[in-house]
């Protein structure tokens, strides 16, 4: 979906249109969550410090976050893709790989569905959505985020190798900012410099994700889509308005956390073995503690006692805390990932 918590804001809020706004809370140590594309235009974009958005843009508008709106809105959207197809992956509340190659309309261009799954979100939601087609999940990612918003690209097997050289290093998957930066010190800066590398001397740079590499670089992709994922881990966290100086003060904000974890946990049915405590201290250095045990953590009351144990081989250098982090992973059986949403037509939606 294209710049999807701050769409819904404005669709919700007619005063609100083609004005800059995100979502998100503005005092002074909150966050970014989403951007509408008029506050994009100022260089405003999600994960960045909100008194930093406010000097960017004086008259930018904050929309306090409302995820139950956000998943009911993400449940519209899938019921609509219902109607083409069952194959359906999700990755994020607002964006998915559907696979039509035998969708239940008989449609024969995916193009078609792509055009029509945006049009029906369109009337019907108020929204936009940006998709791309091709005939695997890399291109079909990377065309999705060639014209947005409310975009519609086709990368055909033709053009697709012309399509992948002239992309930069920093598109592709797997490819972070720590990656980027070793792919440049070796001369890799766009597709086609990455294609004329073998296999054997990626997997040499980058391990089994050079492997990977080298098949995207020539057009390749064989993963499926998959309608239902293993959820890894579930957790929650919060950032504070000033910096928890006292182990008291830090283990008093133990209750909430645990019984926000311990709802998350009942609601996904997610069972895990190990249970971590993360911090990040006030000069933003963060610290994770874990511990695995041979029986699942599920109770409020675990998770606070466990979390006040590995509290004591956390050292805080009076540095103070800015946020507490609660999760569970190491899963003991498969979990279906939270409902969210290509078109093999691949048809991702732009994440926001």
């Amino acid at each position: 979906m294209d710049a999807f918590y701050a769409s819904v804001e404005q669709r919700d809020h007619p005063e609100w249109r083609k004005k800059p706004l995100v979502v998100g809370s503005s005092h002074s140590r909150g966050v970014v969550a989403a951007a509408s594309y008029e506050a994009r235009k100022f260089g405003i974009h999600s994960a960045m410090p909100s008194k930093r958005a406010m000097q960017l843009c004086p008259e930018l508008i904050f929309a306090p976050l409302r995820f139950d709106v956000y998943r009911s809105v993400s449940k519209e959207v899938r019921d609509i893709f219902n109607e083409y197809t069952d194959l359906i992956e999700p990755l994020s509340l607002d964006e998915a790989f559907l696979d039509v190659t035998q969708n239940k309309l008989g449609i024969p261009l995916a193009q078609d569905i792509a055009q029509e799954i945006k049009q029906k979100i369109k009337s019907e939601l108020k929204l936009t959505a940006s998709a791309g087609v091709s005939y695997n999940k890399f291109l079909a990612k990377i065309a999705s985020e060639m014209q947005k918003p409310d975009g519609l690209t086709v990368i055909h097997p033709i053009r697709a190798i012309q399509v992948i050289e002239n992309l930069p290093i920093e598109s592709f998957w797997g490819v972070g900012r720590v990656t980027a930066k070793r792919m440049h010190v070796l001369g890799i800066h766009t597709g086609k410099e990455l294609r004329s590398q073998s296999k054997a001397f990626l997997i040499q740079k980058f391990g089994k994700i050079g492997k990977l590499f080298f098949e995207f670089a020539q057009g390749n992709d064989l993963r499926e889509v998959e309608p239902f994922r293993e959820r890894l881990s579930v957790g929650c966290e919060r950032t504070f308005g000033e910096d928890l100086m006292k182990k008291e003060q830090i283990i008093a904000r133990f209750d909430a956390l645990a019984d926000e974890l311990e709802s998350r946990i009942k609601k996904t049915h997610f069972q895990g073995y190990t249970f971590t405590l993360k911090v990040k201290r006030g000069d933003f250095k963060q610290i994770t503690r874990s511990q695995t045990s041979e029986t699942c953590f599920l109770l409020a009351t675990e998770f606070i006692e466990l979390a006040t144990k590995l509290l004591d081989t956390v050292t805080l250098e009076n540095k103070g805390v800015r946020l507490i982090g609660f999760s569970v992973s190491n899963p003991a059986i498969e979990t279906p990932s939270e409902t969210s949403f290509n078109l093999q037509l691949l048809l991702p939606f732009e994440p926001y």
